[in-house]
């Protein structure tokens, strides 16, 4: 029987395989700066920071600090309240309640009493200000600056085109050095629109001038005063602090996060993930690291050069060090407060889920030829297998394993609202989970015929097709459904048109279609089993194909599911690569472009590539490169919110068919499943869990096979891969009964 399947399966693969596209322009994997985020709480607000000769200091009303690593440690500090620090020429200076202080070695040295609200590098000297008057600091000295004095109060000073600009509640003044004097808004700007009457701060670099307002940034180039406000891209409105950081980029703290400005794009920190409050009271810059100030304690961002290919060697080894692979599955993680230690979660899906990390280390195989990526494959690919010999019911898939006595979370869910259905095995060393759904099917249609068309063996490709035989045997032996333990179907492995018609199965209509013809076709395609080819027959004759072309619902809001869309790119990659038939295919085609048009807004990388490479179509694969490169190091699910931003239209070219506006970047909203919605505003774990990064590195994988990422110009191993290391900072390692011998093992 083996050998038959075999001897059809090659010849079919050499007919049906999907070739290597690069159709659109490949991307190059050139170095970028990947942010690294920390956070350092403090249990009062800090109100400042500022770096100086190679040190980060950060001060509070009535203490001042110095950063070691990530921590804050108290230092001498000069007279409270601290308002304000500076740091020009590499020296240190504090505004405090009573006076201008600067750090002498490890001593404060007063300059000179008074309430001073900011400074600034003017013709190469350093200048500050109170609230009435200007001041020229002449070694330890200052000097009134003639013509400086002034009723209106003085917020921010700043040196543009060798003028001091002076920043008053709702205006700007210049100082006239030639008449002693100042000139007021007419002589300021001849275009553009008046400032807001809360502004803030003020901010030179190069051409152009900054004004932090309520209500957006003032821009002035020349004498030309422009506002910046969502439409144009800035996240949050309510600026209070701007400073220069490195490259040219600008920062911007606001009461809601903090923004880098780099080029033509905005980026937002938001509290969570990179800050430990949201409310920024101000910002230093040192080299390539942000230090962020806020009323919770310093944020610090620093920015490392990585590449992709480094990316995904970060996230392999995150998955060991976190401890979140086990018996060739991988896990999301859970906070255990009980026992205050993370675990792992033995999920409702634990197999749909692992098989984004076998398709992964199939294409890395295929790209790499390393025998470490085949081995994991073949490892992940042996658990797959298992999860159906686990069942005792021929072609019925478990959804997880549990050992039993092992550490972790067992899921009690279930399917529908209606409890977990665990089943102890005759043995009694595991319990495996029923009830299992057209997701789990799916996953084993998706992964399995990339593990044959990559990396299998003989011997491995006979197991593998016999196990989709297995499967694709049962839906059709059991009238279009998986049968559980209690032979009755399961609540959602339904493809029977009786389902189909029901109230509850109408919607579905189109996925459940989808994924049944193509797990006909894709069995008949690899065993050649007439049995399949008649069952795909017998479903066009109840026109399930008919019902393919709405795959992707969009309406009734209630019936719009992101998890579903998953779902449907599981079963297109397999029906395209399999189908021969050009009307057929035209049919699949079609459907395909609806639901990427649909999906495209996302910048969904998988999405992206799997239509990519079946359909030989631009596949916008600059902007799946760009999703790739933002998501973060640290895969903690912090909670998010974004509701509040300015920036939610919609770009141009796209169309939020399925709700929202737009999507959000992966900085902005944290690591994802590809079941997630990447619409969604507000959300997230409150750092209470750890997501697999599977789904991205089978996307990266995934763009690398087909030629849409280009593999890294780098040849500095520190830019392409990660040292391993032997540490440990999740979940403990598993430690229960080991995967038991298939029985036809491979």
């Amino acid at each position: 029987m083996y050998l038959r399947i075999v001897a059809v399966s090659i010849v079919m693969l050499t007919i049906t395989t999907v070739p290597q596209l690069a159709i659109a322009q490949p991307i190059a994997d050139s170095v970028y700066l990947q942010e690294v985020g920390s956070t350092i709480p403090s249990k009062t607000p800090l109100v400042s920071v500022a770096s100086a000769r190679g040190k980060t200091y950060a001060a509070g009303q009535s203490a001042l600090y110095i950063v070691e690593g990530d921590a804050l440690a108290q230092i001498d500090a000069p007279t409270a309240p601290l308002m304000r620090l500076e740091s020009f020429n590499d020296t240190l200076f504090a505004i405090t309640g009573t006076g201008l202080y600067k750090l002498d070695g490890t001593v404060w040295k007063q300059i000179a009493p008074g309430v001073f609200v900011d400074m600034c590098l003017h013709l190469d000297a350093i200048h500050a200000a109170t609230s009435d008057e200007l001041f020229k600091l002449d070694g330890d000295t200052l000097t009134p600056v003639p013509g400086s004095n002034t009723r209106q109060p003085v917020q921010a000073i700043a040196s543009y085109s060798g003028t001091l600009y002076v920043l008053h509640p709702g205006g700007i003044a210049i100082l006239d050095s030639a008449r002693g004097g100042y000139d007021r808004d007419d002589n300021v700007f001849d275009w553009g629109e008046p400032l807001p009457r809360t502004t803030r701060d003020l901010l030179a670099m190069g051409s152009r001038l900054y004004v932090a307002t309520d209500q957006g940034l003032g821009l002035l180039r020349g004498m030309a005063l422009t506002a910046i406000r969502g439409e144009d891209g800035l996240p949050y409105e309510d600026a209070v602090c701007l400073r220069e950081g490195f490259g040219g980029d600008l920062w911007i703290g606001t009461t809601r996060g903090a923004i880098r400005r780099t080029g033509n794009e905005y980026h937002y920190f938001n509290a969570g993930r990179w800050l430990p409050n949201e409310k920024v009271n101000d910002i230093a810059v040192d080299n390539s690291v942000a230090y962020i100030a806020t009323d919770g304690g310093l944020g610090i961002v620093r920015y490392e050069p990585f590449t992709l290919q480094k990316k995904a060697a970060y996230y392999e080894r995150w998955l060991d060090e976190w401890g979140q692979k086990r018996l060739g599955f991988t896990h999301k993680l859970e906070w255990n407060a009980q026992d205050n230690q993370w675990v792992r979660e033995v999920s409702d899906n634990d197999v749909g889920w692992s098989t984004h990390y076998l398709a992964a280390m199939c294409f890395k195989y295929a790209v790499t030829k390393e025998q470490h990526a085949r081995d994991e494959a073949v490892d992940f690919l042996k658990s797959v297998l298992w999860s159906e010999e686990i069942s005792g019911i021929p072609g019925f898939p478990a959804r997880s394993v549990w050992a039993v006595g092992e550490r972790g979370h067992q899921a009690q869910h279930g399917s529908g609202g209606l409890p977990a259905e665990w089943h102890d095995t005759p043995d009694g060393k595991w319990q495996w989970k029923g009830d299992t759904s057209s997701d789990e099917t799916d996953a084993h249609f998706y992964a399995v015929p990339i593990f044959i068309e990559l990396v299998a063996n003989e011997k491995e490709k006979a197991r593998s097709i016999e196990h989709l035989r297995r499967i694709a045997a049962h839906i059709v032996d059991h009238g279009w459904t998986l049968h559980d333990v209690d032979g009755k179907p399961t609540r959602w492995a339904r493809w029977d048109p009786e389902y189909l018609h029901t109230k509850l199965g109408f919607y579905a209509q189109g996925l459940n279609g989808l994924e049944s013809l193509a797990y006909m076709q894709t069995t008949y395609a690899l065993t050649k089993d007439t049995k399949f080819s008649d069952a795909y027959k017998a479903l066009l004759d109840l026109g399930y194909h008919n019902a393919v072309l709405r795959t992707k619902l969009t309406f009734p809001p209630g019936f719009i599911f992101h998890s579903d869309d998953r779902l449907a790119f599981y079963a297109y990659y397999s029906m395209l690569k399999y189908e021969t038939d050009p009307t057929m295919r035209s049919i699949y085609l079609r459907s395909l472009e609806r639901s990427w048009e649909v999906e495209r807004i996302e910048h969904n990388p998988w999405f992206n590539f799997i239509y990519g490479a079946l359909t030989g179509n631009d596949c916008e694969a600059a902007q799946a490169v760009t999703h790739l490169r933002e998501w973060p190091l640290d895969m903690v699910d912090y909670s998010y919110r974004n509701s509040h931003r300015a920036d939610l239209q919609t770009p141009k070219g796209y169309v939020p068919y399925s709700g929202g506006t737009r999507s959000l970047s992966p900085r902005e909203r944290g690591p994802m499943r590809w079941s997630d919605n990447g619409m969604q505003l507000d959300g997230g774990g409150g750092g209470m869990q750890v997501v697999d990064p599977s789904g991205w590195l089978d996307a990266y994988w995934m763009g690398r096979y087909y030629g849409y990422i280009l593999p890294p110009d780098a040849k500095d191993q520190d830019l392409i891969s990660v040292p391993q290391r032997n540490e440990r900072h999740g979940a403990a390692p598993y430690d229960g009964p080991r995967r038991p011998p298939l029985k036809d093992e491979i």
